[in-house]
């Protein structure tokens, strides 16, 4: 059993199946008919039928109905009440004298949400966690490790998601997401470029900015300044970047002397990228 938010809709909704365990997608795939799922309207929340509607698709009657209803309902509360982003039972399991135990669970926590919760902090094992992502995190930087060789760095998801598929269809392969925000400034840049310089598999680093909140003087700057203060950096830099102050950027780094590629159209970047990967 799942809750989880149904992003098509806007609304959450419970997935479960007396077919569960490691193999869901298949049963998914071949028996679809045995997945049921329940969406609850956000205005008025689970409802007792539900509950009721859940416990009965999975056969239950008597007291195993009956604790099934309770179960769903605190489990959806909980779902609510703890800003999860999703919950995870598997195995639920019905024991000989009809109770209902959740055996394991997997749950996420929105991030969005943790400042609701200041308590979850003392849950937080930053050892189980990749060190170069809780540092990205601690300097505001949004950064995943991927298992490419060209470096991203990026303001904005989007503009970073579509830079990483152009780069997969010109030949390359993203090491990272990596979003500098649309308030990047000389230091956060700097730092973005140290955090992608510790992944040895990169072999190029892309810039890619568009300046509609972030000044791109600003990000050249920070480009500038990274090359000074972190020394010699070996691989190549392709940096894009247009929108607001994009000229002033570029006299920044035409007069750095910096030994990099320049960029107007984002498929010209990517194919730089090909190229100094050759």
């Amino acid at each position: 059993m799942s809750v989880l938010l149904n992003r098509n809709t806007g609304r959450n909704i419970i997935m479960y199946s007396t077919e569960g365990g490691m193999n869901i997608e298949d049963v998914a795939h071949n028996t679809p008919h045995l997945i049921f799922k329940e969406e609850v309207d956000p205005s008025v929340g689970l409802q007792s039928f539900q509950a009721r509607n859940i416990a009965f698709n999975l056969g239950l009657s008597g007291n195993a109905f009956k604790e099934m209803v309770k179960f769903v309902v605190a489990l959806y509360n909980c779902y609510v009440q703890t800003d999860s982003a999703m919950f995870e039972i598997n195995p639920l399991f019905k024991t000989s004298d009809d109770k209902i135990i959740a055996v394991d669970a997997k749950v996420t926590l929105d991030d969005n949400g943790l400042f609701r919760h200041p308590s979850y902090e003392a849950l937080r094992d930053k050892m189980e966690e990749d060190p170069t992502e809780v540092e990205a995190s601690e300097n505001e930087l949004n950064y995943v490790k991927l298992d490419g060789n060209v470096g991203c760095m990026v303001n904005g998801a989007g503009l970073a998601m579509a830079t990483m598929d152009i780069i997969k269809l010109a030949g390359g392969d993203p090491a990272n997401f990596l979003d500098v925000g649309g308030t990047a400034n000389a230091a956060r840049v700097e730092k973005a470029f140290r955090i992608i310089l510790k992944d040895p598999n990169v072999k190029a680093i892309l810039v890619n900015i568009f300046g509609g909140i972030v000044r791109c003087d600003r990000v050249a700057q920070g480009i500038v300044d990274a090359y000074k203060n972190i020394g010699e950096i070996k691989v190549p830099i392709i940096i894009r970047l247009q929108g607001t102050n994009a000229e002033e950027a570029k006299k920044i780094i035409d007069e750095s002397g910096l030994k990099v590629y320049s960029a107007i159209q984002l498929k010209e970047a990517a194919d730089l990228v090909a190229k100094v990967l050759a």
